[in-house]
């Protein structure tokens, strides 16, 4: 592991696992421990070499994981990952329930979406996805979109370091590997 004042980069080995329908990698506790963050962290890099750019995401217990690729690494194989923090995070894809509410809203809520960072429209989509109940959800959208309409720019105290992919973790928490 390397990290600089200007960039952090974080490489390792770790084995590819499977958690659901999710093919991914957790990272040794050393290299979540050189992320800037326990939350979400948006990273470009290179898996066995090949460059990617994704968000590393929490699991839940102080640690992170990637997303791999269905056909990148079958589980159990051992890869090699760079990781190196981005100066800029990437577009979220809004999910479509989210982006009907933001698309029928006044425009001034569009306009506060258009203007907060990415990071916080991925906090959004996060918080908004990070339920298995539809009717959670759809409270989530709705609530959503009231907050933003009395000025909040980010989901208000929303634990970043245990919100992970609901269709991955149980109760915020990656399960421990089998």
């Amino acid at each position: 592991m390397s990290a600089s004042t200007d960039t952090v980069t974080v490489r390792f080995t770790a084995p590819a696992e499977t958690v659901g329908d999710t093919r991914l990698v957790r990272l040794p506790a050393d290299a979540s421990r050189a992320l800037p963050s326990r939350g979400q962290v948006a990273v470009t890099g290179s898996l066995d070499g090949e460059p990617f750019a994704t968000v590393v995401e929490p699991d839940g217990r102080r640690g992170h994981w990637v997303r791999l690729d269905p056909g990148s690494a079958a589980p159990g194989d051992t890869v090699e990952l760079e990781l190196v923090v981005a100066e800029e995070w990437p577009e979220p894809d809004v999910p479509e329930d989210l982006a009907e509410a933001l698309a029928a809203a006044p425009e001034h809520i569009r306009e506060v979406w258009d203007d907060i960072t990415p990071m916080a429209r991925w906090e959004w989509v996060r918080w908004v996805g990070a339920t298995r109940s539809a009717e959670t959800r759809a409270k989530r959208v709705g609530v959503s979109i009231d907050k933003i309409d009395h000025g909040k720019r980010r989901p208000c105290c929303f634990d970043l370091s245990s919100c992970t992919d609901p269709d991955v973790a149980r109760s915020g928490k990656l399960p421990d590997p089998s």
